[in-house]
């Protein structure tokens, strides 16, 4: 999909001293105190508010006294981050784990090839527990001051996302694997484009003779969803045939199996599943109903996860080139920070159709 365009990022706020002001909290509006508004509170400059920080030494008595007691009453303290930033101290780049489900098997191969290419560079990850909103938020203004994290990487975006733009207001470096999935986008990030990959899914169905080929994809809003049922709609256009099995469920195989079940009823011969674990549950639902996947009814996932080899019959599955994801994810990050003001960069990577034997003929 093209990118829209977007301004160049702006530089990180600093004063002639060289020393960032502490970001705003998460959440905080703009405007937090800066090493400027020290300089004018105490009135000095902001060349003797840096020396004040960094080397005491070389300011007379009642001056410093006079500066660390504006330092006190504003609430400044230094953005270790900026300092990490300019001298490459900690070599660090942060990185956001969920918590424990499906979809960590399938990152677990974007994580392998990120950490070497950091590792070549010479650069290592920093995993920390992410959560959500503003406790995410809070976890990498921790990062950032405690540990004085270069760079971060994304992933997991969504719609209305905050924290590209908290980062990038900040002036700290950053790459997402997924899009903002809004007009407005921030930053650079690789992704994989998942309607060529559905899109793949519903032409090869087609060439087997289905013509009633359901989706089933996460509730509407999800933009990595909403991206494959995007594909799986194409691809039925393209053909002259109505997209009009489609059903939402949870990312859950009990629930997914319910979902499913009314298109199975419908008479589809064949679904693709936005998910492996979706898949699973058309497994089920098509089991349930005394099929076999692959026989009465076709069945594709998405992710080509370590499972779906394994099931009886194996699943066919859309794969991701998580690898290439990794690498070029932590390229984009490197030339990020070696040149912050370039322009924006995306890349979207195409997928590849693996197909197996839950994947057969249109029976009758």
């Amino acid at each position: 999909m093209p990118s829209p365009s977007v301004p160049t990022p702006p530089a990180p706020r600093q004063g002639p001293g060289g020393e960032e002001g502490t970001p705003p909290a998460p959440g905080a509006a703009k405007g937090s105190v800066t090493m400027a508004m020290v300089a004018r509170r105490a009135g000095v400059s902001t060349q003797t508010v840096s020396n004040a920080l960094n080397t005491p030494e070389l300011l007379r008595p009642e001056t410093l006294e006079r500066v660390r007691r504006a330092v006190d009453e504003m609430g400044y303290r230094p953005h270790r981050a900026a300092r990490s930033l300019r001298t490459r101290a900690s070599r660090l780049i942060g990185f956001g784990i969920e918590p424990a489900g499906p979809g960590n098997m399938v990152l677990d191969r974007f994580l392998h090839a990120l950490s070497e290419t950091a590792d070549a560079a010479g650069y290592r990850l920093l995993l920390f527990a992410a959560g959500s909103g503003q406790r995410e938020l809070a976890a990498y203004e921790e990062l950032l001051g405690e540990h004085g994290v270069d760079a971060f990487v994304l992933s997991n975006t969504a719609h209305g996302d905050p924290r590209q733009a908290w980062l990038d207001e900040r002036g700290i470096p950053f790459v997402a694997f997924g899009r903002m999935w809004s007009e407005h986008e921030v930053g650079d990030w690789v992704d994989v484009d998942g309607a060529a990959g559905t899109k793949a899914a519903v032409d090869r169905l087609a060439a087997e003779g289905h013509r009633h080929i359901g989706f089933l994809g996460w509730p509407a809003g999800s933009g990595s969803g909403d991206d494959r049922a995007e594909g799986w709609r194409r691809g039925l256009l393209a053909r002259g045939l109505e997209p009009e099995h489609r059903a939402e469920s949870v990312e859950d195989v009990g629930a997914a199996a319910r979902a499913v079940a009314p298109l199975l009823d419908a008479g589809v011969t064949a679904v693709v599943a936005a998910s492996d674990t979706l898949a699973l549950g058309c497994y089920r639902a098509v089991g349930n109903a005394g099929g076999t996947p692959g026989r009465e009814v076709s069945v594709v996932g998405f992710d080509d996860s370590p499972v779906a080899s394994l099931l009886s019959p194996a699943l066919a599955s859309v794969a991701q080139p998580l690898g290439d994801v990794g690498r070029e994810a932590m390229r984009l990050l490197l030339a990020r920070m070696a040149e912050p003001a370039k322009p924006p960069e995306r890349v979207l990577l195409p997928p590849a159709l693996v197909v197996r034997a839950s994947l057969g003929a249109a029976s009758g």
